[in-house]
């Protein structure tokens, strides 16, 4: 007998718990809304958080519960904007595609180096160690991080510097977020030219460590027609509103460090 109510009251216990989680999950539940299960279907999955979101799924919620913008999707381009509109039953808006560059012009041969290094090969690890191998401190450091982290294979490591194809980037921007000198940039794919060094360095120090450095010589900003360069830090910068993309500047340029580029395809210089 004994034996039977222990039986009857764990059973008894049991049903009283299943029936109180069943109430909870009912009580408790938070509806899903099933747009974000289709816009999250209709997202490439990078997770790149180039719109802005910690991920896919980040996007795809805040779209679907409020007023977010739905041609955030860089890599997705104007066909996952579409697909966004046509769920949410709003305005389709184009995406301004974006490509990866890498702002450094240095490469062997031409850029010196200051020690030989010898431990793990990441740009990562050999940064924490006076900057890496490269004179230049601001500089491509050479080891592929950048490389690894690419979805789409657009980056290999040629003559030590990181020479991106922009007919496979998709402009996520995991590369520009993973250099540890941060020399790897997203642009919009209208950009025509672009200033290949990061240096901050005066120009008579840039001389003895790269030739094809920024010596901020200040030549680009006079004989620019749109006055849309101007010498920060040391270092010659492009305001892309003004730019006319007439090409003047990498003519006029003393050490080649700007460059006339197609980013729907490769670098014309």
């Amino acid at each position: 007998m004994a034996i039977l109510i222990s039986i009857a009251a764990v059973s008894a216990i049991g049903l009283i718990c299943a029936v109180m989680l069943t109430v909870a999950s009912k009580v408790m539940s938070v509806e899903e809304d099933e747009r974000a299960a289709l816009i999250r279907d209709a997202l490439p999955g990078a997770n790149c958080g180039a719109c802005g979101f910690a991920g896919c799924d980040g996007y795809a919620e805040a779209l679907a519960g409020g007023d977010t913008k739905t041609n955030l999707c860089v890599p997705g381009s104007d066909a996952v904007s579409k697909q966004i509109s046509d769920i949410l039953g709003v305005a389709y808006a184009e995406v301004v595609e974006r490509v990866a560059v890498c702002q450094c012009g240095g490469s062997e041969g031409i850029g010196s180096q200051k020690m030989e290094y010898s431990g793990i090969k990441t740009c990562a690890a050999a940064k924490t160690l006076y900057g890496g191998a490269n004179a230049c401190r601001y500089g491509c450091i050479g080891y592929g991080d950048c490389a690894n982290v690419c979805p789409n294979g657009a980056i290999c490591i040629e003559g030590g510097i990181a020479r991106i194809n922009t007919r496979l980037c998709t402009g996520c921007g995991l590369c520009a977020r993973t250099c540890p000198n941060g020399i790897i940039t997203t642009l919009a794919d209208s950009v025509t030219t672009v200033v290949t060094c990061r240096s901050r360095e005066k120009g008579a120090v840039v001389r003895q460590k790269c030739s094809n450095g920024c010596i901020a010589c200040q030549r680009c900003v006079r004989e620019c027609p749109a006055e849309a360069i101007s010498v920060v830090d040391n270092l010659a910068v492009i305001d892309y509103e003004k730019c006319s993309g007439c090409g003047h500047c990498a003519e006029v340029c003393t050490t080649k460090c700007i460059k006339v580029a197609n980013f729907k395809g490769v670098f014309n210089a």
